[in-house]
């Protein structure tokens, strides 16, 4: 991805408490999730295994699950708690008016190996 900056993707309610969506930002996927407190995370919404749907994948507080071989990624950080190649994760929070807001910045896993 080469761009940077600020995205709004709409309305927070687009998405259901506990699930997912993916949006298309600058040539790429990006999974937004809205978690069933309320709160947003934002990861690359392809599984790097074998090129999953992460935005379709079960959630909960801390990780989702990609649903086609169950790679898990914490949220938080993008990092697999499987053994596979992290995702990149992107700043996300809601505006005022209860849209999505995506910062693009140059994020990645920041776990030891």
């Amino acid at each position: 991805m080469s761009g940077t900056g600020t995205h709004v993707l709409g309305p927070v309610d687009q998405i259901p408490p506990g699930e997912g969506r993916a949006f298309a930002v600058d040539g790429e996927q990006i999974a937004v999730f809205r978690l069933r407190d309320g709160s947003l995370r934002a990861l690359a919404a392809v599984c790097p295994h074998r090129g999953g749907p992460i935005a379709d994948g079960t959630i909960d507080n801390e990780v989702v699950i990609c649903p086609l071989h169950q790679h898990a990624f914490e949220l938080a950080t993008g990092c697999s708690t499987t053994g596979a190649e992290p995702l990149r994760i992107f700043e996300v929070q809601r505006d005022i008016e209860e849209n999505i807001v995506l910062q693009i910045t140059q994020k990645a896993c920041n776990s030891s190996p």
